[in-house]
């Protein structure tokens, strides 16, 4: 196991690297130039103080040598310095990560034990009524657009019904502490997270549903049929735990998709994580703040795949670990 996450962690730092030196040269070929941004912000369009710009953020220099600077850094764990807010990357994606984090995780969980039990119950009543409405729901989730569910959910639920606020991540001005706040943020989070784990569920649904079925049909499960065991232990113990390698090959690759993916989510409901800091930046063309969220979306995704191999030998200890 040492062997495997040592062999895993070196390939992740290979694949990050990578990842790291294509995004510096899209960004770079991205029309748009920083420092014209700001001059415009600051009213002084003339070319000397544009040029004294790009000199103090080294935006004159070569795109080798920028990027040997840049690499320079990661490899300090430094993720540079945003031009636009004044305050170090690091700093500004540590106060927005938790906010992420909460989101997507209670949206990941949400959509996975959801979309598990309905596609259990489709599975068993395959061919039936509430096979038909589980599954249809499910396309209907999937192929409605993200922001048109969320707007409509705002509608509904905070202007017609007003039960849930429609933005933000806590009452503000409310001054709230213990309990009190942690109410308040999970009264916030339901919306954002609710929409954003509908579409997710929708796919666990149909995944869930389809491997059932294609176990069900295996030899140990009639054999387990002719010892006489109860349906409900055999879709449990037999079915459903070996149903369950390509949900989890699944929810592995969308768990780290969820950490840098919710910028729909974030944007619509105004939750401030990193996802909405990423759109902001690059509407500001802020290039260290942009490279430094997408540097650790994607070491969220290498983290999250590393633990899926993990999660793997726990639910079927047939796999061998190498």
């Amino acid at each position: 196991m040492v062997g495997f996450l040592a062999q895993r962690i070196v390939k992740g730092i290979v694949v990050l690297l990578a990842i790291v030196v294509l995004n510096f040269f899209l960004i770079r070929l991205a029309p748009g130039d920083p420092a014209l941004v700001m001059a415009g912000e600051a009213g002084a369009g003339d070319e000397a103080f544009i040029a004294q710009l790009r000199e103090k953020f080294a935006l004159d220099q070569p795109l080798p040598r920028q990027l040997a600077a840049y690499l320079g850094s990661i490899a300090t764990l430094d993720l540079g310095y945003s031009v636009r807010q004044q305050m170090p990357v690091a700093t500004l994606i540590g106060e927005r990560l938790p906010a992420t984090l909460l989101l997507t995780g209670t949206a990941f969980a949400v959509s996975l034990s959801l979309g598990v039990l309905l596609g259990s119950l489709a599975a068993r009543r395959a061919g039936t009524l509430a096979d038909t409405a589980i599954t249809g729901l499910a396309l209907l989730f999937y192929a409605t657009p993200l922001f048109w569910v969320s707007l409509m959910a705002i509608i509904l639920f905070s202007v017609r019904l007003d039960w849930l606020p429609s933005f933000g991540f806590e009452t503000v001005g409310a001054g709230y502490t213990g309990l009190a706040r942690a109410l308040d943020i999970a009264h916030h989070l339901v919306l954002p997270a609710m929409t954003l784990g509908l579409f997710f569920m929708a796919v666990y649904v149909r995944m869930t549903r389809s491997s059932m079925l294609e176990v069900s049909r295996l030899d140990f499960v009639k054999t387990a049929r002719a010892k006489g065991l109860t349906e409900g232990v055999i879709q449990r113990r037999h079915i459903l735990r070996n149903a369950l390698l390509p949900v989890v090959t699944l929810a592995g690759l969308q768990a780290g998709t969820l950490v840098g993916g919710a910028v729909l989510t974030e944007t619509v409901f105004a939750w401030p994580g990193i996802g909405r800091l990423m759109y902001e930046a690059l509407l500001q063309r802020d290039y260290n703040l942009l490279l430094g969220v997408f540097v650790v979306s994607s070491a969220m995704v290498l983290v999250f795949n590393l633990v899926t191999d993990v999660v793997y030998r726990a639910v079927d200890p047939r796999i061998e670990v190498a």
